[in-house]
């Protein structure tokens, strides 16, 4: 039978009051297992849904609690950080160099198929020296001299863990709280929930720099500062190095400023209304980021003109601190930022992943980031700003402490590790000067209180007044968090 003829022989009146009858209590029953079903038929629904959100941005009800930190900067080392060779040094490893990782120690758990089909996993120490350093007393390598003179500002965990044993997911996983790609970053979760203090800046701004270590280091996505299934208005604001360090940011040629403004008017007003036609907030959302764009065309060229800066600060950085997209560079635009109201700002810095040659690249990219790591470190405290700004100096996995090639082969080095590995916390809401965690004589697997990264990401939400477990977005019938749908932890022992 013709397709059209069978459809037309369908809509008899019996069928038709026949389908109408089942589709009206489908209907009562949706409506009675899930009242939000039939508001959400409702014109602007999804409008009249929204959150209420307070003058700066931030979420009514937000912060939970009274906050220890006001903003965050993180550092992010991007690759793999040698927690082995630069924070958690373990003498026996001297005495077992060049043998055999005990097999009590390494275990049967999984390796990444670039060591997997090694004959052996030989030992090898920390590539060079270290001290005891402030009144705490942590070791922290000498490959990071600057760091070492802040050592009492920061909170050091030896013992973070992660599942994800490949770059793409651990890395993906420490930024957004899930292995799969998709959802909503750090920063936008803390811009969604807090909002920003400068209306003429985003509550989000990431910046990358690549190292002197691997190079070309990891690829660092655009997605690590996605806003997920958050608003978009949320997602992190990318600062590129040079004139123009946001795309499209500038008028083209012809176009002035009053008519920029024009033409943004107007373009409210069609978007109004189809906000208002279909209640679709990412439409809202569309109009909000043209007006922070128009508003940043003012604000950002002021961020990149250091000439306020005294030549001491500037000298405290480093000599890469003149040097456009730097890290020296972005850590002093990251003070910059912070001091004029950004919520959140995050340097991603590629070159940790020291499969080969360990021996030269890892002081490389060492130098990179130790003098200006301590240098914002102190300029934030000079601005009395360290009290209530969370600094954080992380990455997505450690390394192991058997080598990846031939022992003593210049062309050698450690392979991934998320079983243990260290990152720190400096600043608003944690203890100055402490050690938290503690790891086996390999720095392989973790002896004393774990930390996992569902638990560090909580306890940063902690610090910024946010209970982790009430700061829910609701996604495909899930509430949706930060941490994820598994238990996590505030880590207290490291609160101040």
């Amino acid at each position: 039978m013709d397709p059209d003829h069978a459809h037309q022989h369908d809509l008899t009146r019996r069928m038709f009051v026949g389908h109408s009858a089942r589709g009206i209590g489908q209907i009562a029953l949706a409506s009675l297992m899930l009242p939000s079903l039939a508001a959400m038929r409702a014109p602007n629904a999804r409008a009249l849904a929204a959150p209420t959100r307070l003058p700066g941005g931030g979420l009514a009800g937000l912060p939970h609690f009274a906050p220890k930190a006001k903003r965050v900067l993180c550092l992010f080392q991007s690759g793999g950080m040698s927690h082995i060779d630069l924070f958690d040094q373990k003498p026996a490893m001297y005495d077992f160099a060049g043998k055999e990782i005990p097999p009590s120690v390494k275990g049967t758990q999984r390796v990444t198929g670039m060591t997997s089909g090694q004959s052996q996993f030989l030992v090898v120490p920390p590539i060079a020296g270290g001290k005891l350093c402030g009144k705490s007393g942590m070791w922290i390598s000498n490959l990071m001299p600057h760091l070492q003179t802040v050592a009492d500002e920061l909170c050091i965990i030896k013992s973070l863990n992660t599942e994800a044993i490949n770059h793409d997911p651990a890395i993906t996983f420490m930024n957004t709280g899930n292995q799969i790609p998709g959802a909503a970053s750090m920063g936008s979760w803390v811009s969604y929930g807090l909002g920003c203090e400068n209306e003429n800046l985003p509550a989000f701004i990431s910046m990358v720099s690549q190292g002197s270590g691997k190079n070309p280091g990891q690829p660092i996505f655009s997605r690590l500062w996605g806003s997920g299934f958050l608003p978009s208005s949320h997602q992190g604001v990318a600062l590129r190095p040079g004139a123009n360090p946001v795309l499209y940011l500038a008028n083209p040629d012809g176009i002035d400023r009053e008519h920029r403004r024009g033409m943004l008017d107007d373009l409210a007003q069609l978007n109004e209304l189809s906000a208002e036609q279909y209640g679709d907030p990412e439409t809202r959302a569309r109009i909000a980021a043209y007006e922070m764009a128009f508003r940043m065309q003012v604000s950002v060229p002021g961020l990149l003109e250091t000439s306020d800066e005294s030549a001491q600060t500037l000298e405290s950085y480093g000599p890469q601190v003149r040097k456009p997209g730097s890290y020296a560079a972005n850590c002093l635009l990251g003070r910059r930022l912070l001091q004029r109201g950004v919520r959140f700002v995050q340097l991603f810095h590629r070159g940790w992943d020291q499969h080969v040659a360990l021996g030269l690249q890892l002081p490389n990219q060492c130098r990179d980031v130790d003098q200006p790591t301590a240098a914002v470190i102190r300029d934030l405290k000079r601005c009395g700003m360290l009290e209530d700004t969370l600094v954080i100096f992380a990455t997505e996995f450690g390394r192991t402490a058997y080598s990846q090639g031939g022992l003593g082969d210049p062309g050698s080095g450690r392979d991934h590790h998320g079983r243990c590995f260290t990152v720190w916390l400096a600043g608003g809401g944690v203890k100055a000067g402490m050690e938290y965690g503690s790891t086996d004589d390999f720095a392989y697997n973790i002896t004393g209180n774990p930390v996992h990264l569902r638990d560090f990401h909580a306890t940063i939400l902690h610090c910024l007044g946010i209970d982790h477990a009430r700061f829910t977005v609701r996604v495909r019938g899930l509430d949706t968090k930060l941490t994820g749908v598994e238990e996590a932890h505030v880590v207290h022992d490291v609160l101040a």
